[in-house]
């Protein structure tokens, strides 16, 4: 379980699957599980309780940690760059990626490792623009971790010198949280959102490596102040890159792709 939030963490219940064509224009897949956790909310604050979620998650976050050494080996000997890609729902990760990797084809070899607790719908979006990919299910998990990363590569297969982007969970707590091993976090957070967002989910933003204000063709018709949100961004993280885009209209894409373009894989 992972000591942040209850989840389930450790892999129980969790499900990767490379996705074929036929996957990608059909929806019986035929992979549906069902999986029953009892899970029990109520609060101990009993002094030998915290120690022992002190100590729990110590050692949950120590083995992620090693896995996602051992991840960012296997990448960096083999020249792959990876970029894990992190937002609350809704925030148009999944579009930016269809956008991205079409923008990007005849250039570099993109694929995708999806994140979601269920459903291969993002995943089949994915795959109908050529590019390969792989859904990891994580059940009651609310994050991709180092271990799921592995499993996911595994069946991806990456070759020598591609770009492998990790759609984690929509989420702005706990993805942040668990190193996955790869090369640049990009977060994104969309002008439908709250502009406070960075205020209120502070270690989603101090990770970063990017942070990318999408749908800002929206900004006419929503009320969002984009000078208080950059603001709170760079309090929060100054060394964060900051690109304005709109992943359904292409505005920022050719920044974006540049940014992409000049990562290198992190040496071991």
């Amino acid at each position: 379980m992972c000591s942040t939030c209850g989840c389930s963490g450790t892999g129980e219940g969790t499900r990767i699957n490379l996705l074929t064509d036929e996957d990608a224009v059909g929806h019986g897949h035929g992979h549906g599980h069902d999986h029953s956790h009892d899970h029990n909310h109520s609060e101990d604050h009993s002094h030998a309780y915290e120690s022992r979620t002190v100590v729990l998650e110590q050692e949950i976050l120590a083995k992620n940690d090693s896995l996602a050494a051992t991840n960012r080996r296997r990448l960096s000997d083999r020249g792959i760059t990876a970029v894990n890609l992190m937002s609350s729902p809704g925030s148009g990760k999944t579009t930016l990626l269809e956008t991205t990797v079409r923008a990007l084809d005849g250039q570099r070899q993109t694929l995708v490792i999806e994140g979601d607790q269920e459903t291969w719908l993002d995943a089949q979006r994915i795959r109908a623009t050529g590019s390969k990919v792989v859904q990891i299910n994580t059940g009651a998990g609310c994050h991709l971790d180092a271990s799921m990363l592995a499993g996911g590569l595994d069946e991806l297969d990456p070759p020598d010198g591609s770009l492998v982007f990790v759609e984690n969970v929509g989420n702005l707590v706990c993805p942040a949280l668990f190193d996955l091993g790869e090369t640049a976090r990009a977060v994104i957070i969309s002008v439908t959102e709250g502009a406070d967002k960075p205020a209120k989910y502070p270690y989603m933003f101090r990770a970063a490596d990017l942070v990318l204000l999408n749908k800002i063709d929206l900004l006419p018709y929503v009320d969002f102040d984009v000078d208080l949100c950059l603001d709170l961004i760079r309090r929060l993280n100054p060394k964060a890159e900051l690109l304005h885009v709109s992943a359904t209209k292409g505005t920022g894409l050719d920044a974006w792709c540049a940014w992409l373009g000049a990562l290198q894989p992190i040496p071991a």
